[in-house]
């Protein structure tokens, strides 16, 4: 197989790590960044006239439950660490290896392997050798690990192993059926509903865990103010414990369950608003590292269901990026702390060699236009399922080019 022709890019504003945007081009040679600011184009290159777009580096989705191409590059992502939440559950080695495979060459998939035989959350999977096949990280899945005895070994034992433990932060014991968080909301529609404590409650027993075994630990999700104050703290005493979120929590509240839509059924529930304001403030002073889509496509068979009965999830991929190029706007962050969240920090947790431009680092990039305005479509996304609680809303910043590796996608 032929070697790809190196690639330039010019005419664009580099997002580089540390900075504003700068004008400037980029050269990838071999499937990595070789040059950067005033990189000149070798005879044989392919390139590229970013004319004026922003050249970012690809996202990298921490956290899908579906490997779904067309919505990935839509969005602009050339990484996704899947769930090992599968038809086949990630808990041994041959199914990481065929997921890590799933992907390539235009996408690279990342297991997060099974915490448990299962994810029953009783007995620990072979980590030490689906590590081994491919996995980058060990989740605990949808749910979270009750016995406080199999977590303590969990962490002690990826400690050891140099993995992340990517956490679901709901104490189940709490949230039992629950679909909705309790308050007025809840209340007035008649929905099963459980305290925004439950998942304050399952946050401080894995930090106090993760203090006692060393282990690093990332909340794939922390969407209360009680919760992300517990992660704040942590962090203050220099723990290796951080957070991520999804658009939906700082985007809606729960008045979005109002209509029982059920593009708005996710897991964890949508929370109050002064819940939805904390986690605004944790994405503005850093305790929020990561925000990922939470892609999870959803036909009519599994949404198409009174609230209660529907299934959580929404299919998250292709509006990433622009809803959250709108805390840019919004000025809550600025566009260099953007791909922090959306790229740098989830390839930093995965140990992989992307999620930023610079010289050595592999060479996935995006073009983006960050005011292109669109409108989301539930009924056009390139996703298998148009399951967005963002339906017809307008949003700005397009994907007008994707590279992985140095070659062109599409």
């Amino acid at each position: 197989m032929s070697a790809p022709r190196p690639l330039s890019i010019v005419g664009g504003q580099l997002v580089l790590p540390g900075s504003r945007p700068i004008p400037g081009a980029l050269r990838a040679k071999a499937g990595l960044i070789v040059a950067l600011g005033g990189a000149d184009p070798g005879p044989d290159d392919l390139i590229i006239d970013a004319k004026g777009a922003l050249v970012a580096p690809g996202l990298v989705d921490l956290g899908v439950f579906a490997i779904d191409k067309p919505a990935f590059h839509f969005g602009g992502i050339t990484r996704a660490a899947l769930m090992p939440d599968q038809g086949v559950v990630l808990d041994v080695p041959s199914a990481v290896r065929f997921a890590a495979q799933s992907g390539k060459p235009d996408l690279w998939v990342h297991p997060l392997a099974a915490a448990t035989r299962e994810l029953a959350g009783a007995h620990l999977a072979e980590l030490a050798l689906m590590r081994d096949a491919g996995a980058k990280a060990v989740s605990t899945g949808r749910r979270w690990i009750a016995d406080s005895g199999t977590m303590h070994r969990l962490l002690s034992y990826c400690a050891m192993l140099g993995l992340t433990v990517i956490s679901h932060a709901e104490d189940g014991g709490l949230v039992g059926g629950a679909v909705a968080t309790a308050g007025e909301m809840a209340t007035r529609l008649g929905l099963p509903a459980a305290p925004a404590e439950a998942e304050a409650l399952a946050v401080a027993r894995d930090i106090a865990l993760a203090e006692l075994t060393g282990a690093r630990l990332h909340f794939r999700q922390v969407t209360t103010a009680a919760a992300l104050a517990l992660v704040r703290a942590a962090k203050a005493r220099g723990l290796a414990v951080s957070a991520g979120v999804t658009p939906a929590h700082f985007m809606l509240s729960d008045v979005a369950v109002g209509d029982f839509r059920t593009f708005t059924r996710l897991s964890p529930p949508l929370r109050s608003e002064a819940d939805r304001q904390a986690v605004l403030a944790a994405l503005a002073d850093g305790t929020i590292e990561v925000i990922s889509s939470g892609h999870d496509p959803r036909g009519p068979e599994d949404k198409r269901l009174p609230f209660a009965d529907a299934e959580p999830g929404m299919a998250g991929a292709e509006t990433l990026l622009a809803l959250t190029l709108g805390l840019v706007r919004d000025e809550v962050i600025d566009l260099t702390r953007a791909f922090e969240l959306l790229s740098a920090n989830p390839a930093g947790l995965l140990g992989v060699n992307a999620g930023r431009l610079e010289v050595g680092a592999e060479a996935d990039i995006a073009l983006i236009a960050p005011d292109k305005p669109w409108v989301v479509d539930s009924a056009k996304m390139a996703a298998a399922a148009g399951n967005t609680p963002f339906d017809k809303q307008g949003v700005q910043g397009r994907v007008t080019a994707l590279f992985k590796g140095g070659v062109p996608v599409g």
